[in-house]
């Protein structure tokens, strides 16, 4: 019976030492988070083993992660995944549609995402700003120019090639007005004032043919001189220098007879006019139904796979604009140690658990073996 006990005993004093040393041991990892002292002495193992080390950790977490774990070969091959691309495209397509069949105006997204408040005013200010601004240096710039410089070629060439045709119309007017009991009339009128301002001649040449009669005469004379080929040539020859002289204007002579401000304004009041501003009024959903199938469909896959590319061509480069290494070392340096020690355990408290019951067990085995040895001995 004495056997029995003393082995028992040595079992459980076998089995407690094994268990408390596993236990202490694994807490010492952690513990204590910092150092104690004795006067100027630092008391051994003190603070634990990650504590001490943490910036060494800290800097071989940052290698392991840059090396081995996030590597440009695993991230390109990942960003190649069809699969992966399926699944991303499939994300971005949800929420393209959802934003677009949203119950929210423009001004609520401006809001909501920049923090700009009355957006459609504030649009509509800034768009009034740029285009005065823009319209007034414009001007500016201008007005040291001939309109030659301004004219385009094609508007050139069209503006010569019509005036032949503004020729003819000219001198079918013309025809036309003469023709007609209002040209004739007005004709006489100028017969009458004419042989008015001529006194005592005109009287007695209006005494002698008459007025009509000399209506008469000169109305076929000019229906004639409108109908000759060369006063056709004149009129046109007329109307190739005036628009000669006309390109070679300058802005600012143009400007004495013609304001571009108030011009510049008008065509920016019927710009704004047609600015569609009101669709910052209305709920997304109520004018994107257009656009919502080609952009969700067509636009976002095209869009994602431009950007897979181009950003698996980069990768390497852009890896090492961010520093991951430094800053994954940064992060876990600035871990305090207790949440670097429930990191662990939550991860591996089974683990450790087993380890302390282990030596436990094996504590038992030797108090077994212990017991038995010296009982053999004695």
């Amino acid at each position: 019976m004495e056997v029995f006990i003393v082995i028992v005993i040595m079992v459980l004093v076998g089995a407690l030492i094994g268990g408390v040393t596993n236990s202490l041991a694994i807490k010492m990892l952690f513990r204590p988070y910092r150092a104690y002292y004795i006067g100027g002495w630092r008391v051994p193992f003190t603070p634990g083993l990650i504590p001490k080390r943490r910036g060494e950790l800290a800097d071989q977490l940052g290698k392991l992660v840059v090396n081995h774990l996030l590597t440009p070969e695993g991230l390109q091959k990942k960003l190649q995944d069809k699969f992966f691309m399926n699944e991303m495209t499939a994300w971005v397509q949800g929420e393209v549609r959802n934003f677009l069949q949203s119950k929210e105006t423009l001004e609520d997204v401006l809001e909501k995402w920049a923090g700009i408040t009355h957006g459609k005013e504030k649009v509509q200010l800034k768009l009034d700003e740029w285009m005065t601004n823009r319209t007034d240096a414009i001007i500016h710039e201008l007005r040291p120019l001939p309109l030659n410089d301004l004219i385009p070629k094609n508007l050139n060439e069209k503006v010569e090639a019509y005036i032949p045709k503004l020729t003819v119309v000219f001198i079918e007017k013309g025809k036309n007005y003469f023709s007609s009991p209002e040209g004739i009339e007005r004709l006489s009128n100028m017969v009458d004032r004419f042989l008015a301002g001529r006194g005592a001649l005109g009287n007695m040449v209006s005494m002698f043919l008459g007025n009509e009669r000399l209506v008469d005469k000169l109305q076929p004379e000019i229906m004639k001189m409108l109908s000759d080929d060369g006063t056709h040539q004149l009129i046109e020859v007329f109307l190739k220098k005036e628009w000669e002289q006309v390109k070679q204007l300058k802005v600012e002579e143009v400007e004495k007879h013609i304001n571009l401000k108030e011009v510049a304004t008008y065509v920016q009041a019927k710009i704004m006019e047609n600015v569609p501003l009101a669709y910052l009024d209305k709920p997304l959903d109520e004018w994107t139904a257009i656009i919502e199938k080609p952009l969700v469909e067509e636009v976002v896959p095209r869009a994602l796979d431009k950007i897979g590319q181009a950003v698996s061509k980069e990768l390497v480069h852009l890896l090492k604009k961010l520093h991951l290494e430094e800053v994954v070392k940064d992060q876990v340096e600035q871990f305090s140690v207790s949440r670097l020690e429930d990191m662990v355990l939550s991860i591996s408290r089974r683990e450790l658990k087993l380890i302390t019951y282990l030596g436990a067990l094996l504590g038992g085995l030797i108090g077994l073996f212990q017991g038995i040895f010296i009982i053999f001995l004695s």
